[in-house]
């Protein structure tokens, strides 16, 4: 069996690691290399990084960055933000990456099915952004604009055109620590066969633990790890004292 994934989430303006809450208010906060070279001697299963400002900017995520942060990586990078064409998407894994997220781009179910059938499943990766608690409507454009599509109904959609893994993300619990959506997580998980990631909102071990017990395959979680005294490995520990099959390392 495939042992659940915690995901530390790194945000970048394109420059700098930022935090924000809601998809807004982003400040700066550090360096993203600085911060996956942390992360990287923490032994994380996996790291996320994600360009916030990509698409309002109209550019896709840096390749340098990537480069610059998957040089200081031993597991698997996922990244994303504003990747809208295949040589994106190809910039990014030439770069160092394994995997990319896909937004706003994904609405169209064709350039999700032409991202997995050139570049394989396995390497795409859907950010699915609730409005609303629950499994309610979506929106793209980082939140700006609603899509009338509700998270389950999309992440069938996508699942259908080749999504290889699906997140789903609240905008109103984003970089909150008020604790996670989970009724979404539990929506979208139970229609889809693909790994689902829960992400946004996690403040504590417990919000991880809750997360799981919906169903998904691993969790994410940015400001948690950055902010707080928790780690990846205190969250590994902590959920395999309570049954989740996480990798337990020294």
């Amino acid at each position: 069996m495939v042992k659940r994934r915690i995901i530390p989430t790194l945000l970048t303006d394109g420059v700098s690691l930022v935090k924000g809450e809601r998809f807004h208010s982003w400040r700066t906060v550090g360096s993203v290399v600085a911060a996956a070279r942390v992360f990287a001697m923490r032994d994380v299963d996996e790291l996320s990084v994600l360009d916030v400002r990509a698409t309002a900017e109209g550019r896709a995520i840096s390749p340098r960055m990537i480069a610059e942060v998957a040089e200081a990586m031993q597991v698997p990078l996922s990244v994303g933000g504003g990747v809208t064409t295949l040589a994106d998407f190809e910039a990014a894994l030439r770069a160092g990456a394994d995997k990319v997220v896909l937004g706003t781009a994904a609405l169209d179910d064709g350039f999700v099915t032409a991202c997995a059938n050139r570049f394989g499943a396995q390497a795409v990766v859907v950010a699915i952004d609730v409005l609303d608690d629950g499994a309610g409507e979506t929106a793209i454009r980082s939140g700006t604009q609603p899509t009338g599509v509700d998270a389950a109904d999309l992440a069938m959609r996508v699942a259908a055109a080749g999504a290889g893994e699906i997140i789903v993300q609240t905008i109103g619990r984003d970089g909150t620590l008020a604790g996670m959506n989970v009724s979404s997580f539990a929506e979208v998980a139970k229609v889809v066969s693909v790994p689902v990631i829960a992400s946004s909102g996690a403040g504590s071990y417990d919000d991880l633990l809750v997360a799981f017990e919906t169903g998904v395959d691993a969790v994410a979680a940015g400001a948690m790890f950055q902010f707080t005294e928790q780690t990846p490995k205190g969250a590994r520990d902590y959920l395999a004292a309570r049954g989740v099959d996480v990798r337990i390392s020294g």
